[in-house]
């Protein structure tokens, strides 16, 4: 008799042709597990009827989870962008029946709500009050389980050794749970040059509910022509790396219910690069088959203890001010000196940001994140 999976391979699918081309030979054999929908990356956008009923087929059998993207859960001034987010994952929550909604940790740069990728901020009591205060309002706008991502990005070794327990303070209030994203930690292992051991033992595992795997890509840095910068840019093949560190994390997480590939469309655009996507998806859920002969089955939901109620909303005008200073350093600076001495001369200086910590080629490298998003002119 075959037992029943405790962990699903699932695949993360949009509304995306060359998404949707590397991944229908996986959806025709049946092999996919959960889909992972990013529901908010279709900004203004119609969803056609077909990809509306895949939605509700993966739906009805528990098997679908929401991905927000674009919440920027961090960010310090509440924006009518996020209460309008809100309000639509609570339409959609009505629509289909997610087993599960996540966000990324982190606020966006940049006056395009739809574009960015997620930075930091700092770990103070301030900016906990402000993502906890964001959970509760997705929490109840979803009424399922709530969780966040890890993110790749860090600007000091500090801040790394400190993020596992700061998502474990945020997640508190409302039972939440934990996307460990592994192409994330495998960019703070090679950036800080940290071991896995150490990591790992700084995440609170019993919180993991899915896992991320994907692929990325490496930067030059001109400050260190030596080293390699590793970015989570989603638009390559899984290193061998990322699998062995899926191997490794499997059997540490109690109650890990979903290992999801990503790649975004524009990294699937040859017929070779969707084959190898398709190897790396049979890869992955051959490596969660071998882990669901070892795991036990788990019926913890990471549903709230006690109903969410959301008060005021939670703001920080000081926060904001500092966000809104990096944000225009960080995309307007021609080089890593006039951001750092601009940065000196900033709130940011001998501030809880740290500034004076940040590994050079980490601020270098936030610039080519911000300029990369930024706004073009029109």
């Amino acid at each position: 008799m075959t037992k029943p999976p405790t962990i699903f391979a699932a695949l993360a699918l949009n509304l995306d042709a060359d998404m949707l081309a590397a991944a229908f030979p996986l959806l025709a054999d049946g092999a996919i597990g959960a889909l992972e929908w990013s529901f908010d990356a279709l900004s203004g956008a119609n969803t056609p009827v077909w990809f509306t009923e895949l939605l509700h087929a993966f739906s009805k059998e528990q098997r679908l989870i929401g991905h927000g993207v674009f919440f920027s859960l961090l960010s310090a001034r509440w924006t009518t962008e996020q209460q309008q987010w809100l309000q639509r994952l609570n339409q959609l929550a009505r629509q289909f029946s997610f087993d599960h909604v996540t966000e990324h940790f982190g606020f966006f740069t940049g006056q395009n709500f739809h574009s960015g990728a997620p930075l930091p901020v700092p770990y103070t009591p301030a900016t906990l009050r402000l993502g906890q205060d964001r959970l509760c309002r997705i929490s109840e706008a979803c009424s399922c389980p709530a969780g966040l991502e890890n993110l790749a990005f860090a600007y000091s070794l500090e801040e790394v050794t400190r993020h596992g327990e700061f998502l474990d303070k945020l997640l508190t209030p409302v039972n939440g749970f934990l996307i460990l994203d592994l192409h994330n930690l495998y960019c703070q292992l090679h950036n800080f040059s940290i071991s896995y051991e150490e990591l790992i033992a700084l995440y609170p595992l019993e919180k993991v509910r899915e896992i991320h795997i994907s692929g990325g890509s490496w930067a030059d840095s001109s400050l260190l022509p030596d080293k390699k910068i590793r970015r989570d840019t989603h638009d390559d093949a899984v290193p061998d790396e990322v699998f062995s560190l899926l191997k490794a994390t499997m059997p540490r997480c109690p109650h890990l219910k979903y290992v999801v590939l990503e790649q975004l469309g524009n990294g699937l655009q040859t017929e070779h690069s969707q084959t190898r996507f398709r190897q790396d998806f049979l890869r992955m859920q051959k490596l969660v088959a071998q882990q669901n002969q070892e795991s036990k089955p788990t019926d913890y939901h990471f549903l709230p203890r006690q109903p969410v109620v959301s008060g005021p909303v939670e703001e920080d005008v000081r926060l904001y001010a500092q966000q809104q200073q990096l944000s225009h350093i960080l995309e307007t600076a021609h080089s890593y000196e006039e951001a750092h001495q601009r940065l000196l001369l900033s709130s940011l200086a001998q501030s809880e940001w740290q500034i004076e910590q940040w590994a050079p080629y980490m601020l270098e490298t936030a610039l080519g994140i911000a300029q990369k998003w930024q706004l073009k002119p029109s």
